[in-house]
């Protein structure tokens, strides 16, 4: 029987000095969807994270990505299989090129001797072209990275997980201090990036996750508080007490 879920997290947990940063969490995204994760600090919102790229190993539970397992699996091999992680803070390379930045993330591009062996070829090029003008800035191609805005810097790391057509992204609160109009063309961008894949954010900011979620899972203490639409989730008295309230 074929999964209807693209990722399942089951009975995850992970102790840090004793203390749980992940509880017992259950998790199960689809197929395009887009899940956002929203919590105070120290719910176990970026911990998660960490457990499913292979950043982190559980203590117990079990973390699978369209049928395979992927605890006790290296970060790079993650990555292989389809999955796709951005962090808090861009990391770009300043003196690079747009196009530059980009073209390093291509597949093949792994490793000092296929980089050393590298050859731009039409398919790199045409694969760059096309995720830049994805991510806005197909006109910046040829400028040097440290040119870009904060918001187009965040855009370009999420464009250069796009060159290896992740099945899967993780995104770590990918509108921290944008501009309103970076984070609306940013939600756009999620939106159109959910059609092809599963996008999983972190999010603090309420409006932006209304634009852009199918399903909100509210972590609080490692643990599922509240899981639902967003205006459910916006009505619960629960999540309102530990979270939205303050």
């Amino acid at each position: 029987m074929h999964d209807p879920y693209l990722l399942q997290v089951d009975n995850l947990s992970v102790s840090f000095d004793g203390f749980k940063a992940v509880d017992d969490l259950s998790l199960y995204v689809g197929m395009n969807e887009i899940r956002a994760i929203i919590g105070p600090n120290g719910a176990g919102k970026t911990t998660l994270l960490d457990l499913i790229s292979g950043r982190t190993t559980p203590t117990s539970g079990s973390v699978s990505f369209n049928g395979t397992e992927l605890v006790g699996k290296r970060e790079y091999e993650i990555v292989r299989i389809g999955v796709g992680r951005k962090f808090q803070t861009p990391s770009v390379y300043d003196s690079l090129t747009v196009f530059e930045n980009l073209e390093m993330s291509f597949p093949d591009n792994r490793g000092w001797w296929s980089a050393w062996r590298f050859r731009r070829t039409p398919e790199v090029t045409a694969r760059v072209e096309e995720v830049a003008a994805l991510i806005y800035l197909k006109e910046q191609l040829n400028e040097r990275a440290e040119t870009l805005s904060h918001g187009q810097k965040q855009w370009l790391e999420i464009g250069a997980l796009l060159i290896q057509n992740p099945e899967l992204l993780l995104l770590d609160e990918p509108v921290a201090g944008m501009s309103v109009r970076d984070r609306e063309k940013t939600a756009e961008l999620i939106v159109k990036l959910g059609e092809h894949r599963a996008v999983v954010v972190i999010e603090h900011d309420m409006e932006f996750v209304k634009q852009i979620a199918h399903r909100v899972t509210v972590l609080h203490q490692g643990k599922v508080l509240a899981e639902g639409r967003m205006e459910a989730i916006q009505a619960d008295p629960k999540v309102i007490e530990v979270y939205l309230g303050h």
